[in-house]
């Protein structure tokens, strides 16, 4: 038994790889970009066809009795709040003659502490006219509220004073009496009760005089509260600018859209699990990328990098195709226009050594129906592979995608190049592909990998994968010398372990 000397994956591998979750959201680049643009839109539209109502602001400087320096700003929030209640709302409605319910109008109107003694007071209308008349009639009934409040506590503050101040009299009034009534006894007990009398006499005296005092001052300073608390800034108009409001919309709206669509993309990656880098694409198919092309037409820049790159493959798969003694397939997925263009690449320089065909087995056979040009090779379907002259090369084309008859794929190939596109395939299925093929004994040279990540660094070529390839390799001199494998020669293998999970086991 041959065990691998390296780590397992998924001891190494973290839970969550912010390498390749940025790649997978970079990938998506045109879905968070459409997001953040369809953001941009709605919120310039919102702001040209849904303009902000009329608005009017006026400020009040209120004046509360227990002000302090240290406040931290419970008085100016309860004036606030005191604000919308229907009290305050149906009072400044009965100044403007509206018949407008109070629960309604509380809702187009709003208060904002601005510090400790100042309230700002917003109200919106059907016109400039209108809101700044309710902004207006708002504050004078909440200064009117205010004012009333504070009379009402001046007032019940003097009222018990004053009433605890004639419970004294009336008490002092019963010690004088008691001081008369002592005066004509001459008995020595009599003497000592007039001291304590008198005493008394002199206490509550004192404090009647205070608790009128205290009255008084009550009275006197709920005038001051009651002028210092008033009007400000008078009501006016909130002048808006279509532009700037445009503007400043368009900037939530993308900046919400970017957001929202990076989200969307990374948890779309982290669900769909499609492999995008080299390193998990060759690992999760057991065999190295050995090419990288692109997708699209290059640009104009790119034009003769890429075409190196295609002719490089196209004379490396010539190579091989060469020296091995058994047909070569190309099998794509997600890569079918690709795949096909690869394979004519290779045909044609195939043809120069000697006849070449080209078996299509793709769905909708797309090489088969092309026009051919001068010079092509020949292209047949796969259901007349078997009237092909085994004099020439013979190169297959096919497909690894859902719905393969993998026992098909033996007839296009005994060995394959893989053309895989970057992201398509899900790393389950990419699985599937590796055991497929190798349970059909069809080794993989290698992947060309179509529509590359551009900032892709990672390596792409298998250190630990001898295994794979003793076993391909010596499956293939077993057909070659029409043999099979001797009962003692035994296969390399992995050493056994325990899955760590139930998808693992599977």
């Amino acid at each position: 038994m041959t065990t691998s000397t390296t780590s397992e994956p998924s001891a190494a591998a973290p839970l969550l790889d912010l390498q390749v979750l940025v790649a997978a959201v970079r990938r998506r680049r045109r879905l968070w970009c459409s997001m953040a643009l369809l953001g941009l839109l709605v919120g310039t539209a919102l702001a040209v066809l849904l303009p902000p109502s009329p608005t009017a602001v006026t400020k009040v400087l209120v004046a509360h009795q227990a002000d302090q320096p240290n406040d931290p700003g419970t008085l100016i929030r309860t004036d606030v709040a005191l604000l919308h209640t229907t009290r305050i709302a149906g009072k400044a409605l009965q100044s403007l003659d509206s018949p407008e319910k109070p629960e309604d109008f509380m809702q187009e109107y709003s208060g904002i502490g601005l510090t400790n003694n100042l309230l700002q007071i917003n109200a919106t209308g059907d016109s400039d006219t209108q809101a700044v008349a309710r902004a207006k009639a708002l504050a004078e009934a909440f200064v009117a509220d205010h004012v009333r409040r504070i009379q009402e506590a001046a007032n019940a503050q003097a009222k018990s004073l004053l009433e605890q101040r004639d419970r004294m009299r009336d008490e002092l009034a019963q010690v004088n009496k008691s001081i008369g009534d002592a005066s004509a006894q001459s008995e020595p007990q009599a003497s000592a009760n007039m001291e304590s009398l008198f005493a008394r006499r002199a206490e509550l005296t004192s404090r009647i005089s205070d608790f009128s005092q205290r009255a008084a001052e009550a009275r006197v300073g709920a005038p001051q509260l009651i002028a210092g608390t008033q009007i400000v800034d008078a009501p006016h108009a909130v002048q808006h600018s279509l532009p700037k409001t445009a503007a400043t919309n368009a900037a939530i709206g993308l900046v919400l859209g970017l957001v929202l669509g990076l989200a969307v993309a990374a948890v779309g990656a982290v669900v769909a699990d499609r492999p995008v880098l080299r390193r998990e694409i060759a690992a999760n198919l057991g065999a190295s990328v050995i090419a990288e092309l692109p997708r699209q037409s290059p640009r104009l820049w790119q034009r003769r990098r890429v075409q190196a790159a295609r002719t490089r493959l196209t004379a490396s798969l010539a190579h091989t195709v060469r020296d091995s003694a058994e047909p070569v397939s190309l099998l794509e997925l997600g890569c079918a226009r690709s795949a096909s263009a690869i394979a004519l690449d290779l045909a044609r320089a195939l043809a120069v050594d000697g006849p070449a065909v080209i078996i299509d087995g793709l769905p909708g056979q797309q090489l088969a129906n092309h026009r051919p040009k001068p010079g092509d090779p020949t292209v047949v379907d796969s259901e007349r592979a078997a009237t092909v002259s085994p004099q020439g090369y013979r190169l297959g084309v096919g497909s690894v995608a859902p719905g393969t008859a993998w026992t098909d794929l033996q007839h296009l190939g005994t060995q394959t190049v893989l053309v895989v596109r970057a992201g398509h395939g899900s790393a389950a299925w990419l699985h599937t592909v590796a055991r497929q093929l190798a349970d059909q004994r069809i080794p993989v040279i290698g992947v060309v990998l179509i529509d590359p990540d551009p900032r892709d660094r990672t390596d792409g070529t298998l250190w630990d994968g001898l295994h794979t390839a003793l076993r391909s390799r010596n499956a293939l001199l077993a057909r070659q010398n029409g043999t099979g494998l001797r009962r003692m020669e035994r296969l390399p293998m992995r050493a056994a372990r325990i899955p760590d999970s139930d998808q693992e086991a599977r």
